[in-house]
């Protein structure tokens, strides 16, 4: 299930790439006309302060670096120009065999997800999402991706993994840029112990999910310990975050 050494090796360079919405915010504030940036702004914008992007920024970003390494790859997605759009990578190995790269999600890495071929297992996986175990299962619309919480808690998401020409991709990303919702979110992978643990920030609350469970941590008091925290965990600039942080604030 776990992907040939080319397709890994384009997706570590995102390791320490996490999916936010503060940039999205601050670029909206700038007034420019087209909000989905190209992948030279997004590197620039990533060079100066140190963030990425949300799903659709990462996912463009991906492409264009699996375009690079010569692998084939294409965009998936569902929901898409709504609130609840969400939208990932797929790339193909050299037998055309199809694993499923979802930076949007901060998975630890691709996942094989053709059921009919003998690599593939129904069996439940670890090591390929945080704080999590996972089966991919067969589904009339794509696939499903059951996650399996240590609490015992079971989630499941289905993928149509019908390829996006890139024109709706565009649309839809575009349509996601302009959509600023008022919560500010922000989700990395970080150590924890022997793991790769989930941390994320969202609407002024930060917790930790790690295979031992699910760890709520103390409320802080200002925008500036915020910007303090975040740039602990992701390295981004402490002064941009002070600023779209309170570009939030105006919104809340």
């Amino acid at each position: 299930m776990i992907a040939p050494k080319n397709i890994l090796t384009t997706w570590k360079k995102f390791d320490d790439f996490p999916m936010e919405t503060l940039t999205k915010a601050w670029f909206y504030s700038k007034g420019s006309i087209k909000k989905q940036r190209v992948v030279s702004l997004i590197k620039e914008h990533r060079d100066q302060f140190g963030l990425s992007g949300n799903c659709f920024d990462l996912a463009i970003c991906l492409l264009d670096e699996f375009q690079k390494d010569g692998i084939t790859a294409y965009p998936i997605g569902h929901n898409l120009s709504t609130a609840n759009a969400h939208v990932a990578v797929i790339a193909l190995d050299e037998l055309g065999h199809r694993f499923l790269c979802d930076l949007g999600d901060q998975w630890l890495r691709p996942i094989l997800i053709d059921t009919d071929i003998e690599e593939y297992t129904d069996e439940k996986l670890s090591g390929f999402f945080p704080a999590a175990t996972i089966q991919v299962k067969p589904n009339e619309r794509g696939i499903e991706i059951l996650y399996h919480r240590p609490n015992g808690k079971i989630s499941k998401q289905i993928f149509d993994t019908t390829p996006l020409e890139m024109s709706c991709f565009m649309k839809a990303a575009e349509f996601s840029q302009n959509l600023i919702k008022p919560k500010p979110l922000l989700e990395c992978r970080v150590p924890f112990k022997s793991e790769i643990a989930h941390w994320e920030f969202y609407n002024w609350k930060s917790f930790l999910s790690t295979s031992e469970g699910l760890f709520n941590e103390p409320q802080l008091e200002s925008i500036e310990h915020w910007a303090v925290k975040i740039n602990r965990k992701t390295g981004c600039d402490k002064q941009f975050l002070v600023d779209v942080l309170k570009v939030y604030k105006g919104l809340s």
